[in-house]
């Protein structure tokens, strides 16, 4: 009779799940929830934008590739060719793009659900699933048309096939599937390299006994990656995009400190970040392998030491942390990645403390019998009762996330996407030379109201050189006006703002800001070198800083 009680508690549970994950697909239009803790991160102003332009530019102006702006395809082409095809039912629409991401958000949830009961318990695949759908966090960021979400989907794809290698008939033949996931993860982000340690660790270790077979599948792997990404490059280098795909890497290459120990504080912020993701269950989860490390010589900690998905579970976290150490430069979007892994880290934990009620029982018991003291009941059930206040804890973190996003949920906002429409309405209504906006965010806007754009920051070509060659019209900018732009498009143009435009809640990029471009009297180009071009000259009209 007790079954039947169970089975409603997990239906009514699996509802609870269902609820929502059914928030995130609401209102796709609407802006990244404003006023959160993440509202600094730039990706919601123009990383949309940016990773989907082939797509973008393939529908609506015939050719996905523009020579001498910003073109990642080359180096992320999973993205953009999946965008592609969706807008060939769909048409160029924003809301598509983020409903793919949604969608990948959802294969995530089932993806790890099944990584997490390959060696555990429902309940704690569940409790790990819902830790995930009430985040907040993972609720601003997987609604974003952003790599992330499809780089965990592939990601937790191949851990699934991973750590079950054993059960395969073929484990070799499928390890080859799993390199060739790694490819995918590659050709989605190339911070999936980061990766590489956790899907090495969950291929090797179910196998390890069987040490010939690990290798075997190790090498299957590497070699299928190998062949395939090999394949990709020969491509690339073939089609003349090279450059294009190193600048990806060059754009993303920021300044280290000159302090020999930059390193440290590198990685104390990369810490700090982690923060982002959840205040509550971030620290609970880094409790995890603090208590294990103290006590390794339990049976809890060795059983979950030995298990693959907590081992890969781990590295993951500790590849992305290390990354963004490298890097110097952390934003709440790459945590997207982490904090999926730290949940699992802490619902494994807790599900292997709480297991430990049974094992330190027995543990006195043959203690006893053997002759020897059995020890304190306190040390005998220390990590049972740290597993309950951890479940305690984290069950009050995900009550209080659920109702943090179920009013993100219900209280959405819209002010990008119109500002974007009235700025085209405006370029529209105004015609100034060619209809073409030249901004950082141009790509974003294209998504949204199809009207072409070049990045004024970025692209394998300098902005001296693209305004020659592509002569925009327009301008439009956040806020203020950047003394190194300013320079470049005086070179060839004087600048009138005409309109602004309030969209989002950063107090730093909350204005956009348009400009019409005049070209110079005569074709005249202007020299940098002979009068300063980075202040206010006669014939502009700018009202807003110059810094």
């Amino acid at each position: 009779m007790a079954i039947r009680p169970r089975r409603w508690a997990y239906a009514v549970w699996l509802i609870v799940i269902g609820g929502f994950a059914v928030l995130h697909a609401l209102h796709l239009s609407a802006d990244f929830p404003n006023n959160t803790p993440w509202i600094f991160d730039w990706a919601k102003y123009t990383d949309e934008g940016w990773y989907g332009n082939a797509a973008v530019r393939a529908h609506l102006f015939g050719n996905w590739y523009l020579r001498g702006d910003f073109n990642p395809a080359p180096a992320v082409p999973v993205w953009p060719l999946l965008e592609w095809v969706l807008f060939s039912f769909t048409g160029v629409l924003i809301e598509a793009a983020r409903g793919l991401a949604v969608a990948f958000f959802f294969a995530n949830l089932i993806l790890s659900y099944w990584f997490l009961r390959a060696r555990g318990t429902r309940w704690m695949a569940l409790l790990a699933v819902t830790f995930l759908v009430t985040s907040p966090f993972l609720y601003c960021f997987s609604r974003l048309a952003i790599l992330e979400p499809m780089l965990i989907a592939f990601t937790l794809a191949a851990l699934n096939l991973a750590v079950r290698l054993p059960r395969f008939r073929r484990p070799v033949l499928v390890s080859g599937g799993i390199g060739v996931l790694f490819t995918l993860m590659m050709l989605t982000k190339t911070t999936a390299v980061f990766l590489l340690p956790a899907i090495g660790w969950a291929l090797v270790a179910p196998l390890w006994p069987q040490r010939k077979l690990a290798m075997r599948c190790a090498v299957a792997a590497s070699g299928a990656f190998a062949a395939t990404f090999g394949l990709w490059m020969v491509l690339v280098i073939h089609a003349g995009l090279l450059p294009d795909y190193e600048y990806l890497f060059l754009v993303n290459r920021y300044a280290k400190p000159t302090e020999f120990y930059w390193p440290l504080l590198s990685l104390w912020w990369s810490l700090k970040g982690g923060f982002w993701i959840d205040r509550i269950l971030v620290p609970l989860a880094g409790l995890v392998p603090l208590y294990m490390a103290l006590a390794w010589r339990s049976g809890w900690s060795r059983r979950l030491g030995r298990d693959p998905a907590f081992g890969a579970s781990l590295l993951a976290v500790g590849g992305y942390i290390g990354f963004m150490t490298y890097q110097n430069h952390p934003q709440p979007r790459y945590y997207a990645v982490v904090a999926f892994f730290w949940f699992f880290v802490l619902t494994m934990g807790i599900e292997a403390m709480l297991s430990s009620l049974g094992v330190a029982g027995l543990g006195g018991q043959m203690e006893a019998g053997g002759g020897i003291e059995p020890r304190p009941a306190w040390k005998r059930n220390g990590a049972a009762v740290l597993g309950v206040a951890l479940m305690g804890a984290a069950m009050v973190a995900a009550c209080l996330n659920g109702e943090w996003t179920a009013g993100l949920a219900m209280r959405p906002e819209y002010t990008l996407v119109p500002a974007a429409r009235n700025l085209t309405s405006y370029i529209d209504q105004h015609p100034n030379g060619k209809r073409l906006l030249l901004s950082i965010s141009g790509d974003e806007i294209s998504m949204i109201t199809h009207l072409p754009a070049i990045c004024d920051d970025f692209g394998t070509q300098d902005l001296v050189s693209k305004l020659r060659d592509y002569e925009p019209g327009w301008f439009a900018t956040w806020n203020e006006f950047d003394p190194g732009t300013l320079e470049d498009i005086h070179s060839r143009y004087s600048v009138e703002q005409v309109a602004t435009f309030h969209a989002l809640d950063h107090p730093d990029r909350n204005i956009l800001v348009l400009f019409k471009l005049h070209p110079l009297p005569n074709g005249e180009v202007r020299d940098p070198a002979a009068q300063n071009l980075q202040v206010a000259l006669p014939g502009d009209k700018i009202e807003i800083p110059i810094e």
